[in-house]
């Protein structure tokens, strides 16, 4: 049997009890290359498993348990596990085997956790949250901007162990990119997990420098000549993908701080200070994203007194026709009260006076009001 299949009875049971079994069925079955998702013959969570010495790829032994004890005991590689959204009970094997605290688990499997790092024995436990701008056309009140998702790694002194969570955020290019710098994978499991740090935080740049150009679009609609009539859906719709980009950037500032000034065992020292060029890059998207909070702020403020402005031009355009109608209104109410003595009633150029009368008074009252900028 192959690593696959075992990995497939591996994430079926609890007890490594339940593992040893496999092994007996190792041998009835070719040996298959789990190096690549689409040839994975799982149909399950396990995305990719691979043995690393010295940074080079190594060929994975048939047993997954022998493989690990193997690696255990010379100490000189670890292994990298990959998975996607497993289930409870695909993840007990794994769990036991690895020695796995519960309540990680717990976590790895429910997902939906807010960035951050522990630290359960010997075992270090990391949360990042993905992100990926979504593609549009236009920026409508109901857009979709910014996609999340999260991916869970667990480090040990020989395991990697990622759960990935959500439709983005594949690290099969960044294992090769690693596998492509044997000197850096050579450093242990915590260079995956820098690696990790690293890719999760360039994409929150380029999602940022995506946000910039719907905002400066936002802005641009905004300061327009027709600005007023601008749907101002679209700005609130932007705060609201903002903050769920800043619920993923803002709570991982900690744990990358941690990792780059903290003693942690699993981490050597010559990593730290690349986990302190990532928390310069997560520093720069934090303040990117506090910035953009506060111009959306300024937009929405401007937008609503540009109504505000546009409304009382109304205003003053009705109060002035008003103003320009009531005369004749004025003069035909008084005139047609009936009275029977009545000035120029009976004058047979009373009504032409009337008319030029009332034609004067609005003129006069429309350029005054025209000259003041009021029509």
């Amino acid at each position: 049997m192959s690593m696959a299949g075992n990995l497939r009875k591996v994430t079926s049971l609890g007890r490594v009890g339940g593992l040893r079994k496999v092994a007996r069925l190792a041998r009835r079955r070719p040996r298959v290359d789990l190096s690549h998702h689409a040839r994975s013959p799982l149909g399950s969570s396990v995305v990719n498993c691979v043995t690393y010495r010295d940074g080079e790829r190594v060929p994975v032994g048939s047993d997954l348990v022998d493989t690990v004890e193997q690696v255990r005991k010379q100490r000189d590689g670890f292994v990298w596990l990959g998975l996607h959204e497993p289930t409870d009970q695909e993840f007990a094997g794994i769990a036991e085997l690895f020695d796995l605290h519960p309540l990680a688990v717990e976590d790895a499997v429910e997902a939906h956790q807010r960035p951050k790092l522990e630290r359960y024995g010997e075992t270090l436990f990391a949360v990042f949250k993905t992100v990926c701008y979504v593609e549009h056309e236009k920026l409508t009140a109901t857009s979709e901007v910014v996609d999340t998702g999260e991916i869970m790694v667990f480090v040990g002194e020989d395991f990697v162990i990622t759960v990935r969570h959500g439709r983005h955020g594949s690290l099969g290019p960044l294992r090769e990119e690693l596998e492509s710098s044997p000197q850096q994978l050579a450093k242990g499991p915590a260079a995956v997990l820098h690696a990790i740090a690293d890719h999760v935080v360039d994409d929150y740049l380029s999602v940022t420098d995506s946000v910039q150009a719907d905002i400066d679009q936002v802005e641009t609609d905004v300061f327009a000549e027709n600005g007023a009539r601008a749907d101002p859906g679209r700005i609130y719709q932007m705060k609201r993908e903002l903050l769920e980009l800043k619920r993923a950037v803002v709570p991982l500032a900690r744990p990358i701080e941690d990792l780059a000034t903290r003693p942690i065992r699993v981490v050597d020292p010559e990593i730290q200070a690349y986990f302190r060029d990532v928390f310069d890059h997560l520093m720069r998207a934090k303040e990117q994203i506090a910035s953009f909070d506060e111009l959306l702020n300024s937009i929405l403020q401007a937008h609503l007194a540009q109504v505000t402005v546009a409304q009382n031009e109304d205003m003053r355009k009705i109060t002035a026709w008003a103003a320009v109608i009531a005369v004749p209104t004025m003069v035909c109410g008084v005139y047609g009260m009936n009275f029977e003595h009545m000035p120029e009633l009976h004058w047979r150029y009373g009504y032409g006076l009337v008319i030029g009368v009332i034609s004067v008074a609005c003129l006069v009252l429309y350029r005054g009001f025209r000259r003041n900028g009021w029509l």
